[in-house]
């Protein structure tokens, strides 16, 4: 029996497999295409993606593939900037704000590294067909096969028309926010004056240009009906229609898709031992460019509570994934739909007041907007304000190595005090955190002390200061677990992290049974 079987095999069933496959645990990939699917798809991601990236240890590999993008402008038909989002060259979590990709580099990369642990294993042109709970895991059947494969627990990242969702009876609260584009995508053959990253909110043809890293470029075109596809997707007419800013002699045509971008969320993320990840959990509109990140948000908030049950923590942890995942989601999904309304007004009367309206906000706002997304919803997580949010993430300095923190110091749970005046937290208060396998840190000041962790940006002293914390746990998923404004409340910090994972029951060998 296998620990864990991820049903799908995009970017966000990569990831759930690496991250649990780097834990430690026996991981089975049921993929149902025969070869990767080698088409891009999502187009954009953000420091915190690649702060995963990071940590799988793939990022230094991606970034020659990748386009870094500092704003995103919003023009009418006329070229008038109606919004613009401005992006940080390096962002809270250490990286580039907005990554523009190519998804089939993305997934070599991911595939590279997951077909090097050896206790993962991929099975490629294995549809499910079937799902059985047991007292102890799931079997799962494989196309006509009469055999099952057993696993523990299930990941379904299988897409938006997610074979477990509908077999599990999963309904889905629909936002009622779903359009019918046209998706273009080049691959450059010569230089090109194309913008990176613009909606074109022309009522009588809605545009969205995207930079997909330094080869390739996507263009989207609303249609009036997804009856006009078999017409519109002939190459000469998507050519005419990309003509003011693309020639025909500098870019080849890769590929014409339809797309229906949809609002929606699953009902129920979790059902006994089975879970559903990315599109199959949430689907959203693509303006801002997060339905990849979310998904692999949700990999990253599963991988860690599953690798706690499976050594034996109360499965009512991974109760936590929905309630923590979905507000965040729903945020996304909400602004989106109110960024995909600017986008795809076509009366031409509505559209001019809208323009009149946007550009005077922002003429009086005279800044670029930032785009904030929420915490997570409750779940793992203390009282306190900053819980739930994410840990900022900085260059630091320790034992002569200098560097992002999780480089220099790696990953898990952590504990940062702040050391800069002198405070270290008493031997018999961190000692709960040897047994959690919580890694304890000090945070000092450079000029006084070569102790500790030298905080070579000022982020986290800044975080400090302005919190007026006097340490921060924070989870594998970097988002904070808790804070204590003095050293004396550890214990019970610690306490909060060791009611949900320690074991109550032995847990069973990685691996350990017979394999189907």
């Amino acid at each position: 029996m296998y620990d864990v079987a991820v049903i799908g095999y995009g970017p966000v069933g990569m990831v759930t497999a690496a991250l649990l496959g780097q834990a430690g645990h026996d991981v089975v990939v049921l993929e149902r295409y025969p070869t990767l699917y080698n088409l891009p798809r999502a187009a954009i991601f953000d420091d915190e993606t690649m702060r995963t990236f990071d940590r799988l240890g793939i990022s230094r590999d991606l970034l020659p593939t990748l386009h870094v993008q500092r704003n995103y402008e919003w023009r009418n038909g006329a070229g008038e900037l109606l919004i613009e989002h401005d992006f940080a060259a390096v962002g809270g979590q250490g990286w580039a704000e907005w990554y523009m990709m190519y998804q089939p580099y993305l997934e070599d990369r991911l595939d590279g590294l997951v077909r090097g642990l050896g206790n993962v294993e991929i099975r490629m042109d294995s549809p499910v067909t079937g799902l059985q709970s047991t007292h102890d895991g799931v079997d799962i059947q494989v196309g006509g096969s009469e055999s099952a494969v057993s696993a523990r627990y299930v990941v379904a990242c299988d897409g938006g028309n997610s074979f477990t969702r509908g077999r599990l009876g999963v309904g889905q609260d629909d936002y009622g926010f779903s359009e019918p584009w046209m998706v273009c995508d080049f691959r450059l053959t010569g230089a090109a004056d194309i913008p990176k990253a613009r909606q074109v909110c022309d009522p009588a043809q809605p545009i969205s240009i995207i930079s997909l890293g330094p080869e390739h470029h996507r263009f989207s075109f609303m249609l009036d009906s997804a009856d006009s596809f078999p017409v519109e997707r002939e190459p000469d007419r998507v050519w005419a229609r990309v003509a003011a800013y693309l020639d025909r002699s500098r870019a080849d045509l890769v590929r014409v898709a339809t797309y229906t971008f949809r609002s929606l969320v699953a009902e129920r993320w979790r059902s006994g031992r089975i879970l559903l990840a990315g599109d199959a959990a949430h689907q959203m509109p693509p303006f801002l460019g997060q339905g990849m990140c979310s998904g692999i948000r949700d990999a990253q908030n599963l991988a860690f509570k599953l690798d706690a049950v499976l050594r034996g923590a109360d499965d009512a942890l991974l109760d936590t994934y929905q309630s923590e995942r979905e507000p965040h989601v729903r945020a996304i999904i909400a602004k989106g739909i109110e960024l995909g309304r600017v986008q795809t007004m076509r009366d031409p009367v509505a559209a001019a007041e809208r323009d009149a309206r946007l550009i005077a906000q922002r003429e009086a706002d005279g800044r670029p907007e930032k785009m904030r997304f929420p915490g997570l919803g409750p779940g793992l997580r203390d009282a306190s304000p900053q819980a739930g949010h994410l840990m900022p993430h900085g260059r630091v300095e320790a034992h002569g190595t200098e560097g992002l923190f999780d480089e220099v110091l790696g990953r898990g749970f952590v504990l940062l005090v702040d050391g800069r005046e002198g405070a270290s937290l008493d031997a018999s208060d961190g000692e709960p955190a040897d047994r959690l396998g919580v890694a304890v840190h000090h945070l000092t000041d450079r000029r006084l002390t070569t102790e500790g962790i030298t905080d070579v940006g000022g982020v986290y002293g800044r975080w400090f200061d302005e919190t007026g914390s006097a340490a921060v746990l924070w989870r594998p998923d970097f988002y904070i677990l808790g804070t204590v404004g003095v050293l004396s409340d550890v214990p019970a910090l610690l306490t909060t992290l060791a009611t949900a994972v320690e074991p109550v029951q032995a847990p069973a060998t990685a691996g350990e049974g017979i394999r189907p």
